[in-house]
């Protein structure tokens, strides 16, 4: 029989004091953070060294080993529950125990890898870090890839013409590509949003060490350390604001996650119409066909659903739940520290996460494969009496809402009704013309 061996555990006492304190979730914090934690702790080490702090070959053994944290390489020596002490201390000091080990002999978690450093400052600047990083390489991607999914959509179907809704009533006529077009659009904006909020997630609060003070760092460590960081990443990292201030509050977390919410909210909104839209095929609006991507029921055959929409609205309503846990952890600052951190880089990181992911798979799986059901799209605009409208000026509303009421209690068409009331051909041919009616006044001044 082969004997296996257990995995060495690189972490320490206080790691060791963490597990059994904080057996709430069985989660750990999420890996981004561990590996910006790597990155800080690498940069904080060659930083102190070229300062004159730290013995060179110390901080060359502290970096390299920091450097595989940062790449991911000792993700499963870092086993505290997120739901853990709220300044992330047990974390970061998880962090200092596994780099001084993989560092060697003589070196200290506390005095040589936490040199310049507290976890009040450290741990919020890598999640603010970790996220920033994953709204700039995943987030913002996608959201650009859906705009573009969109907007090509909205090229496409640029002469189809239908009713317009709303109060999911009857309105006058547009096109299906004005509609993507505003869809595109609402994700462009979306996107504008989150850039808003990237200035003030980029202002870390390292170098403040316990308080805001800055006590036993050196005055150049935070730019040089936000220097180096930002060379090798290509991040725009930025000093606080004012160090208390960096240090009290994470209403930068705050503000970034209520942009994420506002892109969510357009997420459901897009999702659901598409729902709407292609619902049917006989019996619902049946104006566009969504790709068919598998089985819709295990009873009914043929049925095909509209499985990625419903992806996206339950990916935006979990969004929008982080969102909410996110608002009431900023509420907990007290004087000179929030401690609600690693709930918030939880709920942060993976709303970025699950936003990209849907977004991605919102363009790919499903807009890029629309197609329009003109027929359709054309015989709702038709039937619409809200095309009335288009008479107000020729004839009034009153007029012509004795035109609708007529057209609607007896079936009959909209012109048939209006040419009986004793409205001249031509100016039907003019009112009525949809796709002029959809195009309304966007043609004015050009």
């Amino acid at each position: 029989m082969t004997e296996t061996t257990a995995p060495r555990e690189l972490w320490g006492a206080e790691t060791r004091k963490a597990v059994e304190n904080f057996p709430v979730s069985g989660e750990p914090i999420p890996a981004a953070v561990v590996h910006w934690l790597g990155r800080i702790k690498a940069a904080a080490a060659r930083v102190n060294a070229d300062l004159g702090l730290l013995d060179a070959g110390i901080a060359d053994r502290i970096a390299s080993a920091a450097d595989q944290v940062a790449n991911g390489d000792h993700d499963d020596q870092f086993p505290i529950d997120v739901f853990q002490t709220g300044s992330g201390t047990s974390s970061n000091m998880n962090a200092n125990e596994v780099i001084a080990t993989l560092a060697g002999e003589g070196v200290h978690p506390n005095d040589h890898v936490n040199m310049g450093q507290s976890s009040n400052d450290v741990f919020p600047s890598a999640v603010h870090l970790a996220a920033l990083d994953r709204i700039v390489h995943d987030l913002r991607p996608a959201l650009d890839r859906l705009a573009a999914s969109l907007q090509t959509k909205a090229g496409e179907f640029a002469d189809v013409v239908k009713s317009g809704r709303t109060h999911l009533m009857d309105a006058v006529p547009v096109t299906l590509g004005q509609e993507f077009g505003g869809y595109a659009a609402q994700m462009r904006e979306g996107g504008a949003r989150v850039d808003a909020t990237l200035e003030r997630l980029a202002k870390i609060p390292l170098g403040g060490t316990a308080t805001g003070t800055g006590l036993n760092t050196h005055p150049e460590f935070a730019a040089r350390v936000r220097t180096r960081l930002a060379d090798d990443t290509g991040l725009r990292i930025h000093p606080p604001a004012d160090p208390f201030e960096a240090q009290a509050n994470r209403d930068g977390l705050v503000e970034t996650s209520g942009a994420l919410r506002a892109v969510a909210v357009s997420l459901t909104k897009i999702a659901n119409d598409l729902r709407w839209m292609g619902s049917g095929p006989r019996a619902g609006l049946a104006e566009i066909v969504l790709p068919e991507l598998q089985k819709g029921s295990s009873i009914m055959p043929g049925k095909v659903n509209p499985v990625i929409p419903e992806v996206a609205c339950q990916v935006a309503a979990q969004v929008i739940g982080n969102d909410a846990a996110i608002a009431v952890g900023g509420l907990q600052g007290n004087f000179e520290l929030n401690v609600q951190i690693p709930l918030m880089a939880r709920n942060l990181l993976g709303s970025i996460g699950l936003l990209a992911a849907a977004c991605r798979l919102l363009a790919e799986r499903c807009v890029d494969g629309i197609e329009a059901n003109e027929a359709n799209c054309e015989r709702h605009a038709e039937s619409t009496l809200a095309v009335a409208t288009a008479l107000n000026p020729y004839i009034g509303y009153d007029r012509a809402t004795a035109i609708v009421k007529d057209a609607a209690a007896s079936g009959r068409s909209l012109r048939e009704v209006a040419r009986d009331h004793g409205v001249d051909e031509e100016v039907l041919d003019t009112a009525l013309d949809l796709r002029a009616i959809a195009r309304g006044n966007q043609n004015e001044g050009e």
